[in-house]
């Protein structure tokens, strides 16, 4: 490919220098035709795990909250004992204990007790707590032991207390360590409440599948506020608030990698946790919802560096990198439960988000998958220490409105695909980064097309021998705004854009660029308006549309950029938020081998679209 030179002539203040290069139309095509099949492949991944719907994930039993209070066995709870209205209850003390199926309506207070449900293996009961007041000093208020299925139900405007004293201590050889403990599948619904205080372990835990449909539920636990082996399935109008010293919901299944899964299509979650705010250790897969996350403190505890070389160029990318040669990011084991993994939503399989309202306040990213991540709709508000999406493979956006207002680096993966949305960004480092799990960008040049490159007429030293990466930024839809205190968009690989509108502000200090590539940066179609510093920047190596690439000295941010036609007509008009040095736009409406008149501020020059 062949290099390109800012030339170093001067008009006035403005200096504008035509980096030539119109598209090769055959390299063009199949760069294209190459991404196009890389696409159907993520998307034919991205789907394969994501065909269930509610009618797979929810019984019509799990909505159920009826009871027919009749022909239901009453538990009233007296202090320190209780009485029953049928001998398939055992009462010892505080021990109760429930043998067979039936619906139970619980009331009462017991100080220092437990409800132990130990039912034939075929047995599924309905257990109705109405205005419930249980305490256990050592123990799990509640304990299934054994059943087939147990229904909680909050009985309508009930007020409910299930309370851990502050220690565990064994029973049997269950490990348990939680106020709801359930070696079996266990559904809560309801239309009452239900608080939950563990302070010495999880809130809620299935070592099967733990499904809410409705209720409001406030869960305190000094470790997972929600805990499940087989998976968390949450829907309807559940509401859980959480304050969690680990995860505030967490799903892991050691023995069966595609179990330990979260599946959320309603409900709202306000969850405040130490660890992770949703946490799978298969896949993850939210249709709608509210979502209010708080992860290790918020990203005022992020990890991130934003060094004096801007982005730590011709170093490794990760948080607190010294931004040696060759250095890599390193990644966080998802499946260890010990780790200090901080991010939103995690999940260790791949994600979709189909909808939903998010608003992620996270240490480390805030959304993250070890595989890749689909986002086809929602709102998105996030503040992250560290990225704001991360996939270690593919991360397609197809719709949605995503708004970052703080982040290390906005969109990161091996493959980045955004196909629509609403995108806004404020990263400390770089926009879009195509780098995937181990992140060595910028440690590899390859900066072709530079202005000011070292070649004739340049302005500066170019990089020795061009390396690449098979990283990859797939621009065909959609609506970005990127500003970047790093490189603006930054493909360790290649970089296609097909359509969209996209805007890049960049900054004028250290080695940063509004694009930075390996192999080739392509523009079919779409609008792009970049700015940013000079002395390593690219532009595309090519096209099949009119670009326009110059350097325009250093400008102030809040400088208004217009591009005027030879008729004219005003075909581009912005002003960046940051201060720059090279302007790179290119639009349909701009025509190769045509005439523009090119003004930044005070300043004009003409120039010839490539």
């Amino acid at each position: 490919m062949m290099k390109r030179w800012l030339a170093a002539a001067c008009t006035g203040i403005l200096i504008l220098g035509l980096l030539s290069g119109c598209g090769n139309a055959d390299t063009a095509d199949t760069d294209k035709s190459s991404e196009d099949n890389t696409v159907d492949a993520s998307e034919s991944a991205a789907d394969a795990d994501f065909a269930a719907a509610d009618a797979d994930m929810f019984t019509d039993r799990d909505y159920d909250t009826d009871y027919d209070e009749d022909g239901s066995v009453s538990i009233r709870l007296n202090g320190s004992t209780a009485e029953a209205s049928s001998d398939s209850v055992r009462i010892s003390g505080g021990t109760i204990t429930i043998t067979e199926e039936a619906a139970y309506i619980i009331s009462g207070t017991l100080d220092d007790g437990m409800i132990i449900v130990d039912a034939p293996d075929t047995a599924k009961l309905q257990l109705v707590l109405d205005g419930a007041d249980i305490n256990s000093e050592t123990s799990a208020p509640l304990y299934i032991l054994e059943a087939d299925k147990v229904f909680v139900t909050l009985a309508a405007g009930s007020e409910n207390t299930l309370s851990n004293g502050g220690s565990f201590t064994a029973i049997d050889e269950n490990n348990i360590d939680s106020v709801i403990f359930s070696k079996q599948d266990l559904t809560l619904n309801g239309a009452g409440s239900l608080t939950v205080t563990s302070p010495a372990g999880h809130g809620i835990v299935s070592k099967d599948d733990l499904v809410i449909t409705s209720g409001t539920y406030v869960i305190t636990s000094a470790s997972h506020a929600l805990d499940a082996n087989d998976s968390v399935r949450i829907t309807g109008q559940a509401s859980i608030t959480a304050d969690a010293g680990k995860d505030g919901i967490h799903a892991e299944n050691n023995d069966d990698a595609s179990l330990g899964f979260v599946y959320v299509s309603g409900g709202t979650l306000d969850i405040e946790a130490e660890g992770d705010g949703v946490s799978a250790g298969a896949y993850m897969q939210i249709e709608n919802g509210t979502f209010q996350i708080s992860a290790g403190g918020g990203s005022i505890n992020g990890t991130k560096e934003s060094s004096d070389s801007w982005g730590g160029f011709m170093g490794g990318r990760g948080p607190g990198q010294s931004g040696q040669p060759g250095m890599q990011e390193e990644t966080t084991d998802t499946s260890d439960d010990s780790s200090t993994s901080m991010k939103g939503l995690k999940s260790t399989g791949d994600m979709r988000i189909s909808n939903g309202s998010f608003t992620i306040d996270s240490a480390d990213d805030s959304v993250h998958s070890n595989a890749s991540v689909t986002v086809n709709g929602g709102t998105f508000e996030i503040a992250s220490g560290d990225d704001a999406f991360h996939a270690d493979e593919t991360l397609t956006i197809t719709a949605g409105t995503v708004n970052i207002t703080e982040c290390y680096e906005g969109l990161e993966a091996l493959q980045v695909d955004v196909q629509g949305g609403e995108i806004t960004l404020v990263a400390s480092d770089d926009g879009l980064n195509a780098a995937g799990g181990t992140d060595s960008s910028g440690t590899e040049g390859g900066r072709d097309a530079m202005f000011g490159g070292g070649g004739p007429g340049g302005m500066g030293g170019g990089l020795g021998e061009a390396s690449s990466s098979n990283g990859s930024i797939t621009i065909s839809g959609g609506t970005l705004y990127i500003n970047a205190s790093g490189d603006g968009i930054d493909a360790n690989g290649s970089l296609t854009i097909s359509g969209g509108y996209t805007v890049v502000a960049g900054p004028t200090q250290g080695d940063t660029a509004t694009l930075d590539y390996d192999t080739s940066a392509v523009i079919t179609g779409g609008t792009f308006i970049g700015t940013g510093a000079s002395g390593m920047a690219q532009t595309f190596s090519d096209s099949e549309q009119g670009v326009i690439a110059v350097s325009a000295g250093n400008q102030d941010a809040g400088t208004e950029i217009t591009v005027v036609d030879k008729n004219g007509n005003t075909v581009i008009s912005c002003t960046p938020e940051l201060s720059f040095n090279v302007i790179i736009i290119s639009s349909p409406d701009i025509v190769s081998g045509e005439t523009y008149t090119i003004t930044a501020g005070t300043v004009s020059g003409e120039i010839e679209a490539s």
